[in-house]
């Protein structure tokens, strides 16, 4: 609350007395006029300057205003096609000072933890790219309201305390300023306002209306940020992110910026724009935070500080100071200068830090240093500030530097009261005309200070507010160039002024001793460098003749001085300088030397941009931090060894360790600069480009060049290698592209094309781009105008885009700067132009798929996109910019300060945690972002915290808390179920696989969520040829469940919350689920995968529709009875996919839509399901909806046009009359996608582009749209008042629209202001299905991620009910007493099951990595609780999670290549793991360690590794376990091992033929064996071979003794333990079942896909199946 003084509201103006200028200041062109307009004086501030042209309040920045008032009223008006500026200063009530500024000068919104920046738009009529600019020449009198406490909460997360101070900058004209903590109403008229929570404005703080004019036609009201922006009343959290803003009005708005309104706020919102906030595409906020930095110094390196306990070190590095932690390596940053930091002052109680800046004008700032806040911001009276010095206590800060006349200038400032509030007050100012290199306040007197330069050494003295100074007899000695000075300490740490002695040094080698009391010289001795005969060193000596040690900085404890000089010694001496005690020898200069508080340690720096200590005691020296001494120009990063490579403009190539930010090599070439630098992927290696055009590799084991080409003529601009590391590219400036074969360490050049790339372009880490899967290059080239798209192997033109003409608005031609590609499966090359814009093209087509325009005001040379595409990384100029590429109309991106000079290169690290950025120095970033394991792939629901004991692993595994549901929400009219596990995001995944609608444009919805889309792999004629569905009773096999849900149809899921039904698709099955006891019915008979579900209003029928297979010439509609779960008909309605269909209100029809390609639309008659009418659609349509308060009237929409269908029967006939109403302009480009019925006679429908438009269906017009989404539309539904929207983003949103009816009669003027969101989710895919309940407070939706989600509005969660794995399924094991499973799949991820109910357990995540093989150590290896599972990867690594412990145990790297298959010894103490180039090894589990590779396999992929135990004595080999592998060339090695005893020996090799041509569906068939769990003398095999068959083979006879004839290349094999039968999984989508004993066989069908995985339990009760994604569990009856 304001003060007494201050309420109702504070006359600004008035109060400080403007007009008589004492307390407030102006600048410039000022003056006061009168206002037609207001009739009144007001003061007008112009100029073409605004930063000279301004009213200013207080008068000096050192005092504050004080004004507590919640709200600031701003009445101003711009001047027409000008600039101007307002700055605020505003007090956090920790002290804090953020500069809060709106501008019509600002492009875009600008964030730092001091500073915020908004863009100003007035009047708000120009296309949405033009918002920003000029002023209008209309522009009118604004009455801006600032909601401060709002401001800080939002943006910063601080409570507001009080508004310092205010200045006004030109082109504007200003009345007055108010400040309340009323929220006033500008204009109050009508009983409408009666009810509403509003204050009027009073008549002092009015504008004038004339009699009969509204307020809004004259003035303008802004209010920001708007009251739909709902703030908590204390600080969010740091796991919450800030209150996500509504943005309402005609269109997406790009800018986070307050927009003026010329019509009122409350009910007409357009153009008024509902601010976003600046982090609402992202969570949370920020997204980066710096962890670590590579460097020292910048504007120099004479800045380097001991803190007062000696634990750390106080250091700049550039525009950023580092706290280091000497023992741990630990850094803590200080953020808030945006250029270099010229000097450095810590007080005595490690409580107040003081920093300047060095671009003139000088700004300083003071630190809280434990807390790390600015408590202060301001500027320097001199130019530039040299150097600082603190007094002990803190209360007194000393500065040196230059004036803008060049002379030298020492201020004193009192900083006692900063920590407590108050401000900093210059206490005396003094210039002095004798150089000053440096100056020290003393420690016995806080007035009393000493200084020393050229022929100088002055004491100081503050005393009245004056400082002056008089000079020390230097007789002899005063012309020494001195350059520092300490004062000794005494050892009781109380010493008495009069025994206080000062210690200059000079160039010379001269250290003088002076006594400060008499202020003579007492000492003065002469360092200089002789050599004693023999000696290897020079030797120190004093009192000599000749040339001394170029002395540039020393430090004296109560026992000794420790001297740094110029020839790259720091010696310690005793302070008599009789002897050196201890010396350390450096690399460069040595410029500045601290010795400890307890005269232990002594820091040192040298120019070399080295920092480090001498530990006096050990007399070891330990290097702090390293840097290049000029610019980094590229990096790279190697993810096995966690290394990172730059290389700089000081000509040396580095490489540093990424965990511990040391050096670790460093390369140097005095005469070749490098340029270009990147890994190879694979072996320790790194590649670099030099300025002569050499290209050479470096070998990081032997440290040395391994192989040099010269191919170039000109500086290499660009480096990099393919993933696999099998091809390298380089160009030049000469525009000459060369590729290299990197297959052996002795590369070669395999092509010089010339003429290929743009010359003369700068190097750059982005000249050219590989795609992710290494298959593409593109880069910038043959001329600036164009990218060209290579194939990497071939280099064979693919595509060439000309940057030049994509922007026709644009009279300047644009150039390409900077490529990159993003994830595979989106297909996307990201092109940064000259004109500041991101394109995204089609990287195979050429085509624009989105545009990110005015990403920064220069071009920007390095981009990249991180592996899931969420996030955009953009160098900036010296900022570091991330854009929320899921999102297509972010708010705008999150910026981040730090470097001091452009930002050259920025990367992600391979594990996609940390981000890196190369300029001054090199940054290293945290993403705080939800891993992949807690983020899908392009967008998730927000995610919740898990259970104890969960907690991350080395990549990122987690306790499924998303999973395991505790409760099932509940058929019933009450408030929805409280679930008890919150909603995750889903599993994560590699992105290349997944193809959402990630910044994708938005046609290519079309093809994802508007039509069904079929399986990737579909069954071959043979697929019904001898099997049989699933049977429910007295069969082999009997169905249990279903783990999956088909993501890729639409409207395939039901829910009825008042009976309970909830049933969904997988496949070709309908799994009918009872949530509370999560038993599943299956029904099936199906011939493809199903597209669409449909359920009768009465719930008694259920529909659903499948595609056409290869067996039949039509889909199949079956129509089931609900309640006994059979098929009661089956019909044919079209020859290709249902898309929709729907029942009509009554139940007596059943309208079926044909896809894009049939075009068919058809009415059937449900009491026999006969055909009642059809007819052929002109244009592809996308949705149909019968009218559920007319059964005779249905529509559909499509391209571009509604259809409305008007059912005339004429007895048993019934006729079709249609007509058809285009879509309005105003809606904008794009298809109807979706609809559904309102309110009588509302119909709602979505576009592709994220419109929601409402017809009146008697009249046939669309009367309202609005944005509503980013992405199209593909689901809405009605109920009440309420509209559910779900998009291809991702997003499902509540909207309310109960007026909507209302605007109905005032036609095409309506309005969108009365439709307002409630409530928004984003889920971890585009939604396709949703079922709520008649309130629309609950519900059930689906997501092409294959995930049904529980959704509450109230509670605002989504729960994940059904999810399965979102990529294939590679393996399923078993725990030894079959109480769990688990499954890995190419998604990242291995799953641990609960065996009996099939709920998820615990998920490990690894990211950007597909897990390929699975096994699950033995019963014999341990107590249950050291159960472990062994996965293997793509990347080669080997991981060992414990089940028990939900965590990682090991990660080793047994393999080069990906990992294909893994087994565990019977003991469980070995693990066998093979790889896709045939090699085998084994590893203990325990310590990571592999003692033995078996290469008899290479060449040919390890297929299987089985391991049992030696049970046969007649094989005549030693051993306790017996192992088979077998390998893709159809062979089998059998071998008998004790690896206690490191015994391994052959003891059969088995070699199959193998036709010529075997494949099956384009893949040539696996090669299996296992061992006979029955048999432990036989061994079973399938394979490609002469023959579809099993081949059972006898290890004690030698020789094949059965083969089982089977009608298919087997693409799975498994064996169970308990009876004598096999199960195999065909490609043609079909599992047989053999009993071996009895010879006989059953087929069955279930899949709509490859069976590639067949598992049996232990126990032989459970079968698992597997088909690409989709799990059966079988149960075998009688066992």
């Amino acid at each position: 609350m304001a003060r007494a003084w201050q309420h109702p509201f504070l006359n600004v103006f008035r109060h400080f007395r403007v007009d008589e200028w004492k307390r407030s200041a102006k600048q410039g062109d000022v003056a006061v006029v009168t206002d037609k307009t207001l009739k009144g004086a007001v003061y007008r501030i112009r100029g073409s300057v605004s930063a000279a042209n301004y009213i200013q309040l207080p008068k000096s920045s050192t005092q504050s205003l004080g004004l507590t008032g919640r709200y600031l009223y701003v009445l101003f008006r711009p001047l027409p096609s000008k600039h101007f500026v307002i700055h605020l200063d505003v007090s956090s009530k920790d002290n804090q000072v953020i500069r809060v500024s709106f501008s019509n000068l600002f492009k875009e919104f600008k964030s730092t933890a001091t500073w915020l920046q908004f863009p100003l738009v007035l009047e708000a009529r120009t296309p949405q790219r033009d918002l920003v600019g000029l002023a209008p020449s209309g522009a009118r009198w604004t009455c801006l309201q600032l909601d401060l406490q709002d401001v800080l909460l939002v943006y910063l997360n601080r409570c507001y305390g009080h508004l310092k101070s205010i200045r006004l900058c030109a082109s504007l004209l200003v009345r007055n300023l108010y400040t309340s903590d009323l929220c006033f109403e500008p204009a109050i008229s009508g009983a409408q306002w009666a009810k509403l929570p509003v204050t009027p404005m009073p008549r002092e703080m009015a504008f004038p209306v004339p009699k009969g004019e509204s307020w809004h036609d004259r003035y303008i009201h802004v209010r920001f940020p708007s009251e739909s922006l709902k703030v908590p009343s204390k600080p969010i959290e740091k796991s919450c992110s800030p209150p996500e803003a509504v943005l309402l009005g005609p269109g997406p708005q790009p800018l986070p910026c307050p927009v003026a309104s010329s019509k009122p706020v409350r009910f007409s919102v357009s153009p008024v724009v509902q601010t976003p906030s600046p982090t609402a595409g992202f969570l949370p906020d920020p997204v980066l935070r710096l962890k670590g930095v590579i460097g020292f110094g910048g504007h120099g390196t004479r800045q380097a500080l001991w803190t007062p306990d000696g634990a750390a070190v106080v250091y700049p590095c550039h525009a950023v100071i580092v706290v280091l932690l000497v023992d741990t390596g630990e850094q803590r940053f200080f953020l808030g200068h945006t250029d270099k930091v010229s000097a450095l002052a810590l007080d005595g109680s490690s409580s107040l830090l003081a920093s300047a800046q060095a671009r003139a004008p000088s700004v300083m700032r003071l630190w809280d240093f434990q807390t790390g806040r600015c408590l202060c911001l301001f500027r320097s009276p001199m130019h530039v500030v040299c150097s600082l010095s603190f007094s002990d206590s803190g209360a007194l800060l000393c500065g040196v530097g230059k004036d803008h006349h060049g002379r030298t200038m020492v201020v004193a400032w009192g900083t006692g009261q900063v920590g407590l509030g108050g401000e900093v007050v210059v206490l005396a100012k003094a210039h002095t005309d004798f150089d000053v290199q440096a100056f020290r306040v003393t420690f016995f007197d806080e007035t009393r200070m000493a200084s020393c330069g050229q022929g100088s050494v002055r004491l100081w003295r503050l005393r009245g507010g004056v400082l002056r100074s008089c000079p020390v007899d230097l007789g002899e000695h005063h012309a020494l160039q001195f350059t520092d000075l300490a004062f000794k300490q005494a050892r009781d740490g109380c010493p008495e002024p009069s025994a206080a002695m000062l210690f200059v040094c000079s160039r010379s080698g001269h250290i003088l001793e002076i006594d400060c009391q008499r202020m003579v010289v007492r000492h003065a001795r002469r360092l200089l460098p002789t050599r004693t005969p023999g000696g290897p060193h020079p030797q120190k000596q004093t009192f000599s003749s000749g040339p001394g040690i170029a002395i540039s900085s020393l430090s004296v404890s109560p026992a000794m001085c420790a001297v740094g000089s110029e020839d790259g010694f720091l010696r310690l001496w005793p302070l008599d300088f009789s002897s050196v005690l201890l010396e350390a020898e450096h690399e460069g200069p040595v410029s500045s030397v601290c010795v400890s508080p307890d005269g232990l340690r002594v820091l040192s720096a040298t120019s070399s941009g080295h920092l480090g200590f001498l530990d006096t005691l050990s007399r070891v020296y330990h290097m702090l931090a390293r840097s290049h001494t000029a610019p980094v120009l590229a990096l790279a990063m190697e993810q096995r060894r966690g290394q990172l490579a730059t290389v700089s403009q000081d000509r040396t190539v580095r490489i540093w360790d990424l965990a511990t930010l040391q050096q670790l090599y460093d390369f140097t070439s005095s005469e070749d600069a490098p340029c270009a630098v990147t890994f190879h992927p694979t072996r320790p290696t790194f590649f670099c480009g030099f300025s002569s055009g050499a290209v050479r590799s470096f070998s990081l084991e032997a440290a040395e060049v391994l192989v040099e080409h010269t191919c170039h003529r000109g500086a290499v601009t660009g480096l990099t290698a393919t993933p696999d590391g099998r091809l390298l590219f380089s160009s030049c400036s000469q525009g000459s592209l060369a590729q290299y074969s990197c297959a052996d360490p002795q590369w070669h050049v395999l092509r010089v094309a010339a003429d290929m790339v743009c010359p003369d372009a700068p190097a750059s880490p982005s000249a050219l781009a590989v795609s992710r899967d290494g298959r593409l290059l593109a880069f910038v080239g043959p001329s600036r105008c164009t990218v060209t798209v290579m194939g990497s192997a071939s280099l064979d033109e693919l595509l060439r885009v000309d940057i030049g003409t994509l922007d026709l608005a644009s009279s300047r031609l644009d150039s390409a700067m900077a490529v990159c590609f993003g994830p595979a499966a989106l297909g996307h090359l990201l092109v940064s132009t000259s004109s500041n814009r991101v394109v995204v093209l089609d990287a195979v087509s050429g085509r624009i798929i989105r545009e990110l325009p005015g990403v920064h005001p220069e071009p920007c040379p390095s981009l990249t996109l991180s592996e899931d595409a969420r996030f955009l990384l953009i160098a900036a100029g010296r900022t570091i910019k991330v854009w929320d590429y899921a999102t297509q109309a972010s708010p705008g991106p999150q910026v981040y300060i730090g470097h001091s000079e452009p930002v050259q290169a920025v990367a992600f690290s391979p594990d996609q945690q940390q981000v890196l950025s190369a300029g001054d120095a090199v940054f290293l970033w945290d993403v705080l972002a939800p891993t992949e394991s807690d983020q899908s792939f392009p967008g998730a629901p927000p995610a919740c915290k898990t259970g104890p004991g969960a907690g991350p692993l080395e990549d990122a595994a987690s306790r499924a808390s998303e999973l395991p549901r505790q409760q099932v929400p509940k058929p019933c009219q009450a408030s929805p179920p409280r679930l008890g596990v919150c909603a995750r995001p889903p599993e994560g995944g590699d992105g290349a696989r997944d193809t959402r609608n990630s910044g994708a444009p938005r046609t290519t919805y079309l093809a994802s969520c508007k039509a069904f889309t079929p399986a990737r792999v579909s069954c071959s004629p043979h697929s019904a040829k001898g099997t049989c569905p699933p049977p429910a009773s007295g069969g082999w096999l009997r169905l249990k469940a279903v783990v999956g849900y088909s993501g890729n149809g639409r409207a395939n899921m039901v829910w009825r919350p008042d009976t309970g039904f909830f049933a969904y698709t997988c496949g070709r099955l309908v799994v009918v689920e009872d949530l509370h006891s999560g038993a599943q019915q299956h029904w099936s008979g199906h011939s493809a995968e199903i597209s669409t579900l449909a359920l009768s209003h009465s719930a008694q029928v259920l529909a659903s529709a499948s595609g056409r297979s290869s067996t039949t010439a039509h889909c199949q509609i079956r129509v089931w009875d609900v309640s006994g779960g059979l098929c009661q008909h089956l019909i044919f309605p079209h020859s290709t996919t249902v898309l929709a269909l729907a029942f009509s209100p009554d139940d007596r029809l059943l309208v079926t839509l044909g896809d894009h390609d049939g075009r068919t639309l058809a009415l059937w008659g449900t009491a026999t399901y006969d055909l009642v009418s059809s007819t052929r659609l002109p244009e592809p349509v996308h949705g149909v909806a019968f009218n559920p308060w007319d059964a005779g009237e249905l529509t559909c929409v499509g391209q571009g046009t509604v259809t409305f269908w008007l059912l005339q029967q004429r007895g048993a006939d019934i006729s079709l009359q249609v007509r058809r109403e285009p879509v309005p302009e105003a809606v904008g480009a794009g298809e109807l996608t979706s609809l559904c019925y309102g309110a009588p006679p509302l119909l709602y429908c979505g576009t592709s582009s994220g419109q929601v438009c409402v017809w009146d269906t008697r009249a046939g017009r669309c009367f309202l749209s609005w944005e509503a989404d980013d992405g199209g539309i593909g689901l809405l539904l009605f109920s009440g008042s309420r509209l559910v929207s779900g998009s291809s983003t991702g997003r499902l949103r509540l909207w309310a629209v109960g007026a909507v009816s209302e605007l109905r009669c005032k036609g095409s003027g309506a309005r969108s202001s009365s439709v307002f969101m409630e409530h928004e989710l984003v889920l971890d895919g585009a939604v396709v299905s949703a079922s709520f309940d008649d309130s629309v407070d609950m519900g059930v939706v689906g997501t092409t991620a294959g995930t049904l989600w529980f959704v509450s509005w109230a509670e605002g969660t989504s729960t994940r009910l059904i999810s399965g794995h979102r990529s294939k399924v590679n393996e399923v094991v078993f725990s030894p007493g079959e109480s769990h499973c688990a499954t890995c799949s190419e998604d990242g991820s291995v799953r641990v099951w609960a065996l009996a109910s099939m709920e998820l357990v615990i998920q490990f995540q690894v990211l950007n990595q597909s897990c390929l093989c699975l096994a699950w150590s033995p019963p014999c290896c341990g107590r249950p609780e050291q159960q472990r599972l062994a996965a293997g990867y793509g990347d080669g690594s080997l991981r060992i999670f414990s089940v028990s412990r939900t965590a990682m145990e090991l990660k080793m790297h047994p393999h080069p290549v990906a990992l294909t298959t893994v087994a565990f010894s019977t003991d469980g103490q070995t693990v066998l793991s093979g790889d896709k180039d045939g090699l085998v090894a084994v590893s203990h589990p325990c310590t990571g360690t592999t003692f033995r590779v078996l290469s008899d396999h290479q060449g040919a992929p390890i297929s299987t590794i089985c391991v049992t135990c030696k049970e046969c004595e007649d094989l005549g080999v030693e051993g306790t376990d017996l192992w088979l592998a077998a390998s893709g060339d159809q062979r089998v090695s059998v071998w008998a091992s004790d690896w206690l005893r490191n015994h391994c020996e052959l003891v059969d090799w088995l070699s199959f033929p193998m036709p010529a041509t075997t494949e099956t569906q384009g893949h040539l068939p696996p090669s299996l064996a296992a061992f006979c769990p029955w048999d432990g003398a036989l061994l079973m095999y399938v394979g490609p071979g002469v023959y579809k068959e099993v081949i059972i083979y006898n290890l004690c006879q030698k020789q094949v003794v059965e083969k089982i004839p089977l009608p298919f290349f087997a693409m799975s094999l498994s064996l169970s333990p308990g009876t004598h039968l096999l199960a195999v999984g065909f490609a043609e989508c079909m599992l047989r079942l053999v009993d071996c004993a009895m010879g006989t066989a059953q087929d069955f069908a279930g899949h709509d896909n490859a069976v590639h995985l067949c598992r049996f339990t232990p126990s032989a009760r459970l079968l698992f199946t597997a088909a690409r994604n989709e799990i059966l569990v079988w149960e075998v009856p009688g066992l």
